[in-house]
């Protein structure tokens, strides 16, 4: 089995080959986001394929936001260059929990914690997280707590 990252190198090469410019330059800043993630903190380690991951996902995110930024600014020619990016990076990222699995989740920690309200929000999020660990982004979990325990 090969590790994400020889997959991430792997697919850089190819992409250089097939001169396909936008998928060659994502994986190539990718790489160089895994590289860095290694090379910080007191010594040099190799990245886990969890850790690769977490890795992709911050591009991703990255790439999300900047296609925002760039559409509220009138460029829309730079947030469909984003967005694709954004695009390429998912390939390699878990597929992400739906609306309806992640509520179902939120639900059955509410009901587990017995919180009511606002307050009870970190001890959900604390039953909560471990579940959905890098098959949801945070802001969309913390909502759907947000709105289990308001709605309650």
């Amino acid at each position: 089995m090969t590790s994400l990252k020889e997959r991430l190198r792997d697919d850089l090469t190819a992409a250089i080959k097939a001169r396909d410019e936008l998928r060659s330059s994502t994986l190539r800043l990718t790489l160089t986001a895994v590289n860095r993630a290694e090379v910080a903190g007191p010594e040099k380690r190799e990245l886990t394929d969890a850790e690769v991951v977490q890795v992709v996902q911050g591009e991703a995110k990255k790439r999300r936001d900047a296609a925002t930024a760039f559409q509220d600014a009138g460029r829309a020619e730079s947030a469909e260059r984003e967005r694709a990016e954004g695009e390429v990076l998912a390939e390699y990222l878990p597929r992400q929990l739906g609306d309806e699995e992640l509520a179902a989740i939120v639900a059955a920690a509410v009901a587990e914690s017995g919180a009511s309200g606002p307050q009870g929000m970190g001890a959900v999020m604390k039953l909560v997280r471990p579940k959905v660990e890098g098959l949801a982004e945070g802001g969309r979990v913390a909502a759907a707590v947000k709105a289990a325990l308001i709605g309650r």
